[in-house]
């Protein structure tokens, strides 16, 4: 590890110098300097492979760092070490990207370890190819197709997130393609030739869950005949993709936070604790800071989560990319009906669709193309064939969508408000005509909500 090169940052010079000479005698090359400041002037100009700052200095602080660092390469690990140490700050660390929180005093032990599991990252990250799989191509030639800006954003972030290893949560609405970007982060990214195992939350109960997760021993309960290992452990090298984690359990929260802090996995009903190395990319259509505020997700698991964020755009914000998506649907589809009539649509019909507001986004999209080629038993599909196949899809009108998990009115009505504000950028005046209520009434509202 000999040509991995640590920048020190600390305006306690003594403290820097202790751990450059300590880094030094185990391999590494350093470099100290006496603010953050400093810091960013030498990583812009000759990038480090890791980064140790204190978090408590004059001007620009650990955090400035942290967050300068991360800008300009989000796969340099940052260690942020601090004598003033609270739950607040060590959150706020690692919301922000920071590899490992410490609070000082502590061993030269302690943080040369960490430093060498970075190095280890580091030099995964750096050196190890990434293959052309058959999976990566299998990815790029699926769904992640356009050319709107919001899908240039989405693959421009992907390229740079995939080369970091800290775990990633894509946001988004049902039907924007949220598997097919954590593939994607995995396919582009040095783990490529590494299992990518998926699950979703929402899918089992709990207690088939947890053992779906973490495996269970022989006899942990009626029916487990044998040993299972758990898909942690299946992915271990690889990533794990975690669906729908906004309705894991709060038990099972305890227990994945756990894994992602330490690495150890230990199967239901048994003793033996395995250690794994594995990215977490989860995936929400739920806000969890919302979740949080009412007691549904664990704070502390949320900010372990929330490192790398994605937002995948719905399809009626990127209607430019409408006429290729249709395309390449209604290809799939003919080939696994290829006894159909159908060969596109006709105008009236494409302009129809490009002011549709998509509720169910390109998996409604899909599911619409497949119908319409069953259905349709002319060369066009005219307005009224798309009208009539869209008709069948209204149970994803927003009230049917709203009761399949009814949220409280209170929960509701934030959420709404919150939306309403996005939209008209944060003007409370307009956002209060929207609404139907007073100035005054919104102030008092969002005071309430804190």
């Amino acid at each position: 590890m000999a040509s991995l090169r640590v920048l020190i940052v600390d305006d306690v010079v003594d403290m820097a110098q202790t751990i450059a000479s300590d880094l030094q005698l185990a391999g590494f090359d350093t470099e100290i300097v006496d603010s953050g400041a400093s810091a960013l002037e030498v990583f812009a100009r000759e990038p480090a492979d890791m980064v140790i700052t204190d978090l408590r200095m004059p001007s620009v602080d650990g955090l400035d760092v942290l967050e300068g660092v991360k800008r300009s390469d989000p796969s340099v690990p940052v260690v942020v070490m601090t004598a003033f140490g609270t739950i607040e700050t060590a959150v706020e660390a690692m919301r922000r990207g920071a590899f490992h929180y410490l609070t000082k005093p502590f061993e030269l032990d302690t943080l040369r370890a960490l430093v060498e599991r970075a190095a280890r990252e580091r030099v995964t990250a750096r050196d190890v190819p990434r293959p052309r799989s058959p999976l990566r191509d299998a990815v790029t030639s699926r769904r992640l197709i356009g050319q709107s800006a919001p899908m240039r954003h989405l693959r421009a972030l992907i390229e740079r997130v995939a080369i970091a290893s800290s775990t990633v949560l894509i946001s988004g609405e049902t039907g924007t393609g949220k598997e097919l970007v954590a593939l994607a982060i995995h396919a582009e990214g040095p783990r490529a030739d590494k299992p990518f195992v998926a699950v979703n939350c929402a899918a089992l109960p709990e207690h088939l869950l947890e053992s779906e997760l973490f495996g269970h021993a022989r006899g942990a309960f009626t029916g487990a005949s044998h040993n299972r290992r758990g898909l942690f452990v299946e992915a271990d090298g690889g990533s794990i993709f975690l669906d729908e984690i906004g309705d894991l359990p709060l038990p099972l929260q305890a227990k994945l936070l756990r894994v992602l802090q330490s690495g150890e996995v230990r199967a239901v009903g048994s003793e033996t604790v395995r250690t794994v190395d594995v990215r977490c990319v989860a995936a929400t259509h739920k806000d969890l800071s919302v979740l949080v505020e009412h007691g549904l997700f664990r704070e502390d698991l949320f900010f372990r989560l929330d490192v790398l964020r994605i937002q995948t755009p719905a399809l009626r914000e990127r209607a430019d990319d409408l006429p290729a998506l249709i395309e390449i649907f209604l290809r799939r589809s003919l080939d696994r009906f290829p006894q159909s009539a159908l060969r596109g649509l006709a105008p009236e019909a494409l302009a129809y669709l490009g002011t549709y507001s998509w509720p169910g986004n390109v998996r409604q999209l899909e599911n619409l193309l497949e119908r319409l080629v069953v259905t349709t038993s002319a060369p066009h599909a005219e307005l009224a064939d798309v009208k009539q196949a869209l008709g069948s899809l209204r149970e994803l009108d927003p009230m049917t969508l709203l009761m399949q998990k009814p949220p409280t009115l209170q929960e509701l009505e934030d959420r709404y408000i919150a939306r309403v504000l996005e939209k008209v950028g944060g003007s409370k005046s307009k956002a209060a005509e929207i609404l139907g209520i007073d100035l005054s009434t919104l102030y008092r509202k969002e005071k309430q909500r804190g």
